[in-house]
């Protein structure tokens, strides 16, 4: 109904012989949004945008956006021409935000790029110049020189909700100007690997070369910018995910202003609170987040912050879910204080952290191990020798030999490294036997897991009779 009211404001009045009313659309329409409205007026606000790599297209290794498994980011596929080994060509999308050229697209078809060529609607074309680039959250900025250009009309990406109409209008494989729709199938949606962004999840179909493009609402209103596909064949499958409009032009800005963006961190990782690991940690809601570990120099560790603790709140306001903290801390700016809520061991209390800027990832590595036990739980250990805790970077832990019974059923496998149960650190095969004996039998108990370097705690059920360490 919104687009037909869009559409009667718009349309200019008609000759006399022509004012008598038409009949009404049949009830089964009348709610059925028509894109051809704004496809019109908003097409001239799309871009089309090729660029050209020169030497290896290397973008698989660098990509921060790109999701784990089988999360991939698909829409920036090289084209199926004929074109020299060293030269990488690709197609993408992207949005006018003001009339002298500035362009919002995705950051991954544009990062590291030799050139850029930026298709307007009308057909003309410009040089594009790379303002900067966010890979975590896959927001790029760009420019032409060019003026007079139509901006598109933004929106409010927080008042999106499941079962919202929504269209994207792209140039998937190059086909200029294509207008998909589909509906909004949930918000705020969290994928492996995408960091803390909440995606708006559509099942707009969207192709490589689409990658930037705008999605709008019925109002024709940008309300996202179409980033990447869940895909097991590289074409779409129904699964698409945008980047918030509002947290997309919260980033454009900082590059424009900058070109870099400043986040703030605190020097600790965090996991989802589940019903079990709440039970585990005495907490009656399932809500929070989780601390799995603490850097040794960082700003939580001079707070106070344990691993084991669960923040519930943070500058004031409640914590639901770690990404939303995750959120808070990377918005916040670096060298303020702020005060944290937390939950150790049965009781609240509150730290104050002052956040510092986020540093470059580290690489990391793994390592071998010797000498074993068994436990109760299905899981055979082992201890760390000095020189491999020197190579691991860690101060304690016990290795996973084999893993079979409840641990394995809750995904725990060979080569995994326990470092703690609940908030007490491993060291050695003892600490662990007397941490499982303070555990009721039948109960939950959370024990922190490394795997490639990352840290989640892992809930296992103990069972109904006390464990026996192996002979």
């Amino acid at each position: 109904m919104g687009v037909a009211l869009l559409l009667a404001a718009c349309t200019s009045t008609p000759p006399l012989q022509a004012t008598v009313a038409a009949p009404s659309p049949p009830a089964s329409t009348a709610t059925t949004p028509t894109f051809s409205s704004f496809v019109a007026s908003r097409s001239a606000s799309v871009v089309d945008i090729s660029t050209l790599r020169i030497g290896a297209d290397d973008r698989a290794a660098e990509l921060e956006i790109a999701p784990e498994l089988d999360f991939a980011d698909r829409l920036a596929s090289p084209l199926p021409a004929s074109v020299r080994l060293s030269q990488v060509r690709d197609l993408a999308s992207g949005v006018i935000l003001t009339s002298d050229g500035l362009i919002l697209t995705s950051a991954h078809v544009i990062a590291g790029v030799d050139e850029a060529q930026v298709r307007l609607d009308d057909g003309r074309r410009f040089p594009g110049r790379v303002l900067g680039v966010d890979r975590r959250t896959d927001v790029g900025l760009m420019k032409i020189d060019a003026s007079g250009l139509s901006p598109a009309v933004l929106g409010d990406s927080t008042g999106l909700a499941p079962g919202d109409w929504v269209a994207a209008i792209g140039a998937p494989f190059g086909f200029h100007g294509s207008v998909t729709a589909g509906v909004v199938s949930a918000v705020d949606r969290y994928v492996a690997g995408g960091g803390e962004v909440p995606y708006i999840q559509t099942d707009v179909a969207i192709n490589p070369g689409s990658s930037g493009s705008p999605l709008f609402n019925e109002r024709g209103e940008v309300v996202g910018i179409n980033s990447m596909i869940y895909s097991g064949s590289g074409g779409y499958m129904g699964l698409s995910f945008a980047v918030p409009i509002n947290l997309a032009m919260r980033i454009a800005g900082q590059l424009k202003a900058t070109g870099r963006i400043q986040r703030a961190r605190i020097g600790a990782d965090f996991q989802e609170m589940t019903p079990a690991l709440a039970q585990s940690f005495g907490l009656k809601q399932p809500a929070g987040a989780l601390v799995v570990g603490v850097d040794a120099n960082g700003p939580a560790r001079s707070a106070g912050l344990l691993r084991g603790d669960v923040v519930t709140g943070f500058d004031g306001k409640p914590i639901a879910r770690s990404t939303e903290l995750q959120q808070r801390i990377s918005q916040g700016r670096p060298g303020s204080r702020n005060a944290m809520e937390i939950w150790r061991r049965g009781a609240a209390r509150t730290l104050w952290v002052v956040l510092s800027e986020e540093p470059a990832p580290r690489s990391l590595q793994r390592a071998d191990v010797a000498a074993e036990w068994g436990d109760g739980l299905g899981l055979s250990l082992a201890e760390l020798s000095s020189g491999q805790r020197l190579q691991l970077g860690i101060d304690g832990g016990l290795v996973v030999r084999e893993a079979s019974g409840a641990a394995r059923s809750e995904g725990i496998r060979a080569g995994d490294l326990i470092v703690a149960v609940n908030d007490t650190r491993l060291d050695r095969i003892e600490d662990f036997q007397r941490s499982l004996s303070a555990v009721a039998p039948g109960r939950s108990v959370a024990l922190l897991v490394m795997r490639d370097r990352r840290l989640a705690y892992v809930p296992v059920r103990l069972p109904e009779r006390a464990p026996k360490p192996a002979s």
